[in-house]
């Protein structure tokens, strides 16, 4: 069935209604002092809305450091990458890496970084339930075959499904772990950026979706763990191990620590054994090559948001702070772009 879009009403607070643009401006050396003198310079970039919560915080740290201004929208990965394949914007985020095909039609060649990793929560609005979820359990929501809180032990209410209306990353992490839980799924719906969801209502953004919970009772969907606030309370997941575990830090943790990210850095695993097995890096990607006069910012940028300081901001804002071994190989990579 076709998935119907709302357009929300209402935007989280607490810094994450980001749908539109995020525009800072800002001074400095990298991490450290004021930079004196010269003009500021600015940044185009898009994409992901996942790790936007965070960029938001950074690039406010920026804006009181460095002579930089970073214009990002936080339209979704599948935009994001779309206008770096166009070639305007400086650099785009996506929760998806490019894959070897895609990487190779950059003219200009490209690098990709993690910069941060968060679990996907499955996200609901129903005050009194402690909702428990199986794998097979998880998929039959998402597939329409069950309907109502009552099955799963909660409350008589009928279940309202919220998807992503845009082509998204977070999209197709969660889908991904899906078809891994589920051949059904991975023989039906299948993986990507966009779907044919089976049921539900669609938002734009993991803004939008969130927003769209909170206006719900019963209903359900999927968001970056950082945007369950307020009335929403998220599910405990099951692994590959049979252990239940909930999005939060120290689960996120354990199953990013099973995941081989590979020499390219792109590596990722839909179901991991330990852990909360909804689990993803999300990635900058940049041009290798004719960055010309924006490299400098370009890699002060980035280098500020692989630094120690912005790294251990990551928790409290509800993402994960990356393995020192994936920084340093990120370092080397942003090494590696050239003007």
């Amino acid at each position: 069935m076709a998935v119907t879009r709302v357009r929300p009403s209402a935007l989280l607070g607490t810094g994450l209604g980001l749908a539109g643009l995020l525009s800072l401006s800002s001074c400095g050396n990298p991490g450290g002092g004021p930079n004196t003198g010269g003009t500021s310079q600015a940044l185009q970039a898009a994409g992901a809305s996942f790790p936007a919560g965070l960029y938001q915080r950074w690039f406010a740290d920026l804006a009181s450091q460095e002579k930089i201004q970073v214009n990002y929208q936080s339209v979704g990965s599948g935009a994001g990458v779309r206008q770096f394949e166009a070639g305007t914007v400086d650099f785009a985020a996506s929760d998806k890496p490019l894959d070897s095909a895609e990487a190779a039609a950059i003219q200009r060649g490209v690098v990709q970084l993690p910069l941060t990793a968060g679990a996907i929560a499955v996200a609901y609005n129903l005050p009194g339930c402690n909702l428990k979820l199986s794998q097979a359990q998880l998929v039959q929501i998402f597939e329409g075959k069950i309907k109502n809180f009552q099955e799963l032990g909660c409350s008589n209410q009928p279940i309202q499904v919220v998807v992503r209306s845009d082509g998204s990353g977070t999209t197709y992490n969660f889908t991904n772990s899906l078809a891994a839980f589920s051949p059904s799924w991975k023989n039906g719906p299948g993986v990507g950026k966009s779907v044919n969801w089976p049921t539900g209502v669609g938002a734009k953004g993991n803004e939008g979706v969130a927003a769209s919970l909170l206006q719900t009772k019963g209903s359900i969907g999927y968001v970056e763990a950082a945007y369950v606030r307020g009335a929403l309370q998220a599910a405990a997941i099951a692994n590959r191990s049979g252990t239940y575990a909930r999005p939060d830090a120290a689960s996120a943790s354990q199953a990013l620590a099973t995941i081989n990210l590979g020499a390219d850095l792109t590596g990722s695993d839909p179901n991991p054994s330990a852990g909360y097995p909804i689990v993803t890096f999300t990635w900058v990607l940049l041009y290798k090559s004719g960055n010309g006069s924006k490299l400098p910012a370009l890699q002060r940028t980035l280098a500020y948001a692989l630094s120690d300081a912005a790294q251990q901001q990551a928790p409290a804002l509800g993402y994960i702070t990356l393995p020192a071994p994936v920084v340093t190989k990120a370092k080397a990579a942003l090494a590696g772009v050239g003007a």
